[in-house]
């Protein structure tokens, strides 16, 4: 029999939301057809919105970047948001424009490392093909090309002998490039007629104008070891967050604040773009909602006063077989629960006030937070947070679930930790107080 957390329907659901997400654009996808199935309508940047208490909604921004909104029953002046912010994004193999190679014998393709990339774990996986292309009508289509598409070898171990012993070494620009089938001299890997194929019966392969086309590992989301206590997946970072911030979005109640869950694309490489965390779109998307409600003309200033950013990324759990890359008394551990994200040098930007504010979350439910620190000696990472706290002003909270492989193709996290995430972050949506903004 397994146990309750891996019988649990909210950690079931995560895996079907990952197998569902193979790329950013797949990610928001699914993310819009829940929250259409719960009530909320969707709005386009270009229009009037016209919203009041209660209302439910979303908008997209660039396929890969989603914000979902429950408005309160008071103006956000007074009440304030209290936000989730997560990422669609993963490190993984990208096509260049022109993909299509052929090197002695082999069809092979042609790729860009997007992002921080363990390339290592890339090499003898089962990739598919996925992402969206862009027809010359405008209009965007998501595709997902059937089985294993293609494969990078590794080098057997007789031709290079010391591997083991002097490491492996990988050149990203000749060691990647993925084997998709045999050199055909008269056909090619015809890309864009697998492409068109797929859009739709007797669309022309001439009519694609653009597409941004990824690689990922087709072997689906599992629970794993002794007691399926463990779950093997790929994008574990960030699509964990995403799925906790959604669900808590979903499961909360009415509310004074107006509560927003923003889900970003292009994290993994820096959040400088029209969609990431370093835009203008979050902002946009507080603003038109403070301006829904009566409100003098310093309300969105009060509004943002007074609001509360979750900053909800997957954090470093103590890896058994490497101890020492951790602080001796931050070693958050898997299937503990929650991690409160901390760095002095604001890489994450949780500070005094906002971590009791998540720990106050915690306690609601019955939860300790565990505590992610590291080590003077080593370099920290960074999230969402410290941008948007700077960017908007916004009081930040950095925190995550626990997980081993972070950045491989197939990363391990606990199934234990789901549930709990997920009603951490609804406690905190339920209970919202605005903050003291000289605290």
């Amino acid at each position: 029999m397994l146990p309750d957390h891996a019988a649990d329907p909210l950690t079931r659901d995560l895996l079907a939301f990952i197998e569902a997400a193979p790329t950013p654009y797949h990610a928001v996808t699914e993310v819009a057809a829940r929250l259409l199935l719960r009530g909320f309508r969707r709005v386009s940047e270009r229009d009037a919105w016209q919203l009041g208490p209660g209302d439910r909604g979303f908008v997209v921004r660039g396929g890969g970047s989603i914000a979902a909104f429950r408005m309160g029953r008071r103006a956000p002046a007074d009440a304030g948001f209290v936000i989730i912010g997560a990422h669609t994004d993963s490190p993984n193999l990208r096509l260049k424009p022109h993909a299509e190679l052929s090197a002695h014998g082999y069809e092979q393709l042609s790729v860009e490392v997007y992002g921080g990339v363990l390339l290592s774990t890339w090499l003898d996986r089962d990739l598919g093909l996925a992402g969206r292309v862009v027809l010359e009508d405008g209009t965007s289509h998501l595709v997902r090309l059937p089985g294993a598409f293609c494969r990078v070898p590794n080098l057997a171990i007789h031709l290079e002998r010391d591997v083991n012993t002097a490491g492996l070494k990988l050149n990203a620009q000749t060691h990647l490039l993925p084997v998709a089938g045999f050199e055909l001299p008269a056909a090619g890997l015809q890309l864009r007629e697998r492409l068109a194929a797929f859009v739709g019966e007797g669309i022309d392969p001439k009519v694609i104008r653009g597409t941004d086309l990824c690689l990922f590992d087709t072997q689906p989301p599992a629970l794993g070891g002794a007691r399926a206590e463990l779950i093997f997946s790929a994008r574990l970072d960030n699509l964990t967050s995403c799925h906790a911030a959604l669900s808590a979005l979903l499961a909360a109640g009415d509310a004074d604040a107006t509560r927003v869950v923003v889900l970003y694309d292009h994290e993994e490489v820096g959040s400088e773009s029209a969609i990431g965390a370093g835009s203008q779109f979050l902002e946009s998307v507080l603003s038109r909602l403070s301006a829904c409600y009566p409100q003098t003309s310093d309300g969105f200033a009060r509004a943002m006063a007074g609001s509360l950013l979750v900053s909800a990324d997957m954090a470093h759990a103590l890896h058994p077989n490497y101890p020492d890359k951790h602080d001796k008394q931050h070693r958050p551990l898997l299937g503990k629960g929650p991690v409160l994200k901390i760095n002095v040098n604001q890489r994450y930007a949780t500070d005094g006030p906002t971590a009791a504010r998540f720990r106050a979350a915690c306690a609601r439910v019955g939860v300790e937070p565990q505590h992610f620190v590291a080590r003077n000696d080593m370099g920290c990472g960074s999230t969402i947070g410290p941008i948007a706290a700077a960017g908007l002003g916004l009081r930040t909270v950095d925190v995550g679930g626990p997980m081993l492989s972070m950045h491989s193709c197939r990363e391990m996290a606990a199934s234990a930790d789901v549930p709990v995430m997920i009603r951490v972050l609804t406690s905190l949506f339920d209970h919202f107080e605005p903050l003291d903004p000289a605290a």
